[in-house]
């Protein structure tokens, strides 16, 4: 069974990184871009074979150590 995980900063943390890649879009000729946030995927492959299980422990592994809760969001999906 597989998981992905998608990080992102939460809304109104500054995202530092978002705002330098928005910065170079408008210096390489991408006008019109607003915003940008910037954050990760984390794929893992797991040897649970039942989806329900297989997600919490995938959410107490964010918890513990994937995202820092305190400032990021994630996001889990079962594949």
């Amino acid at each position: 069974m597989k998981a992905r995980v998608t990080v992102m900063l939460k809304t109104g943390v500054l995202d530092v990184q978002g705002e330098a890649v928005r910065h170079a879009l408008g210096t390489l000729g991408f006008a019109g871009v607003e915003g940008v946030r910037q954050g990760k995927v984390i794929e893992l492959d797991l040897a649970a074979t039942d989806a329900a299980k297989a997600e919490a422990e995938v959410k107490a592994m964010c918890d513990k150590l994937l995202a820092n809760t305190v400032i990021e969001s994630y996001r889990v999906e079962i594949l």
